[in-house]
């Protein structure tokens, strides 16, 4: 009997990448694999109140029993600020990386012989992992947590600075004018690459971490499909699509917030294809005058609405969200967050109101509903790229001379997408196309197997 590989799996501590990670393992899992799956102390016990504070309580299959959680901390103190990027990455890196041999050690010393870790997987930011796997003889890859578009920037850095096309100290580009990484991608602005929004300070480790990934992560895996990005996968034979990730349950378990099932109960008594679904994701955050517009846009619309304004990274309830005067919200629903994958699934859903970050852009395409777009920073400037010009599948919104997305643009966006049949039916033909890799012998499911086996060599 050939032994069952077991998977070490490492996120960067954000729900970004902490979500499709958990999807990776489910997926492992229902593979029968093992998986122990590393939180920080502090995601972990988010997790844990989320869950427990969660109406339904999440029904475990025989998949979770192959996943074990496990937790180290991340260096900062219970009320430090963890929104601040280069602060918060620099903790983890620091303090993670050191405490792994002895946690490896331990989880393999409960194992018994056959079942010690085979194999780590780590997430953009983790790379000082994949050293001490290699350290240890134990085979490293890296879950790309956005688009094989992203991953391609990130892989080509060395490229673009030796180019002459980026500064080698800000990242930032030298000369103003857009480029192809690879013949069959689209043109990109290098003014957007996912660090240049980060600041320079951000630069120099990410170059660091890029050439740690390119030299140590043996493949690196990302929740994507040959169709949807052919030319940025073409770019390394290392780039191995094994998406859509659908875990079996819906009810995956990694949320940070409580998930508010509510609004299904609420869809189910809309009209099908009604209800303009919007939510921004897990980090950005919108300032008090544009939060004004989106709200008075939605009440212009005079549709139904399910609108996903999440509580502050800071804690307290809504944080700095007010809604405007005469803001009427009655065809609508506010919730906290979405169990969002069941609600882009819902008949009643007619469109994504969407900041087209990675996670997102896959539940939307994989739901075959229309986008519009509405990026804030880093990969989501591409991603919009993608739905609207690649894809065709969405539309975007232009801001006014104040740098402002108006009432009057949401409504107009809004009314011309819900009414537009073509691209209602190009969102299908991508679900289709992109479903079909999941399925027996489509090409992402023959890559997780190939990647597998790989692990038990």
């Amino acid at each position: 009997m050939s032994k069952i590989p077991h998977f070490l799996v490492i996120p960067f501590p954000v729900l970004g990448h902490v979500n499709p990670l958990m999807q990776f393992s489910e997926v492992l899992a229902k593979h029968g694999c093992k998986v122990t799956f590393l939180n920080t102390e502090f995601s972990q016990k988010r997790v844990m109140a989320a869950a427990a504070s969660s109406s339904h309580h999440h029904q475990h299959s025989k998949n979770n029993s192959l996943i074990k959680t496990v937790t180290l901390p991340d260096g900062l103190s219970e009320d430090d600020d963890r929104s601040k990027p280069i602060e918060f990455i620099q903790s983890v890196k620091s303090t993670m990386p050191g405490k792994l041999p002895k946690l490896i050690e331990d989880v393999n010393n409960g194992e018994g012989q056959d079942s010690k870790i085979s194999c780590i997987v780590v997430s953009m930011n983790m790379g000082g992992a994949l050293e001490v796997a290699q350290k240890l003889g134990i085979k490293g890859a890296v879950l790309f947590p956005a688009s094989a578009t992203s991953m391609a920037s990130v892989a080509c850095v060395q490229r673009l600075i030796d180019d002459g096309i980026i500064d080698p100290e800000t990242g930032l580009p030298i000369k103003n004018e857009e480029i192809q990484l690879s013949p069959d991608m689209p043109l990109m602005d290098p003014a957007k690459f996912a660090w240049t929004t980060l600041g320079k300070s951000f630069f120099g480790p990410m170059l660091q971490e890029a050439q740690t990934l390119i030299s140590l992560g043996q493949w690196w895996l990302c929740n994507t499909t040959y169709e949807l990005e052919p030319g940025a996968l073409s770019i390394s034979p290392k780039f191995l699509p094994i998406g859509p990730l659908l875990p079996d349950e819906q009810n995956s378990s990694s949320s940070f917030w409580q998930e508010d099932q509510t609004c299904l109960d609420w869809l189910d008594q809309q009209p099908p294809r009604s209800v303009i679904y919007v939510s921004f994701g897990s980090l950005a955050v919108m300032d008090p005058s544009q939060f004004k517009e989106l709200a008075l846009g939605l009440d212009l619309l005079d549709r139904p609405f399910l609108w996903v304004v999440r509580p502050s990274n800071t804690n307290k309830p809504n944080g700095s969200y007010v809604f405007p005067e005469g803001f009427k919200g009655e065809k609508g629903k506010i919730i906290n967050w979405a169990p969002q994958k069941k609600v882009l699934n819902h008949p009643s859903v007619a469109c994504f109101v969407s900041h087209c970050g990675w996670n997102s852009t896959m539940d939307g395409v994989c739901s075959g509903v229309p986008f519009l777009c509405w990026p804030f920073f880093s990969d989501q400037f591409e991603d919009k790229e993608y739905v609207c010009n690649v894809w065709k599948i969405g539309l975007g919104f232009e801001k006014d001379e104040n740098g402002v997305i108006t009432r009057e643009e949401i409504k107009e966006k809004v009314e011309k997408l819900i009414g537009d049949e073509e691209i209602r039916e190009r969102s299908l033909k991508w679900k289709k196309m992109v479903m079909d890799n999941v399925a027996e012998g489509g090409r992402s499911s023959d890559n997780l197997k190939k990647f597998i086996n790989w692990t038990k060599e």
